[in-house]
């Protein structure tokens, strides 16, 4: 992929749900919910403090997070889906 995020912006890709409750019920796509997890494609450099230092960020290409579920800009790169958000935007990381 031939794109960087600017500043404290991450590129995201959604990890898809499962296609079946627990129960063993399919889940059809027109009441499928988005997922709210994904897998970190790229990030900045980081946002500058006052003082014009950049302070870097805590997720790194690779890490599985978890993000709000209005969160980020939804884009299409080289054919795949992704979502650029802050990183304030994403919640945690799943270890």
């Amino acid at each position: 992929m031939n794109f960087r995020p600017l500043h404290d912006r991450v590129v995201l890709r959604r990890i898809e749900g499962e296609e079946k409750t627990k129960g063993g019920i399919i889940i059809p796509d027109t009441v499928k919910e988005k997922p709210q997890e994904g897998e970190v494609v790229a990030v900045g450099p980081g946002a500058r403090d006052e003082a014009g230092k950049i302070n870097p960020l805590d997720v790194k290409a690779g890490d599985r997070v978890l993000f709000g579920k209005w969160s980020g800009t939804e884009v299409k790169i080289d054919g795949q889906d992704l979502l650029i958000m802050k990183e304030s935007d994403i919640l945690g990381i799943v270890a």
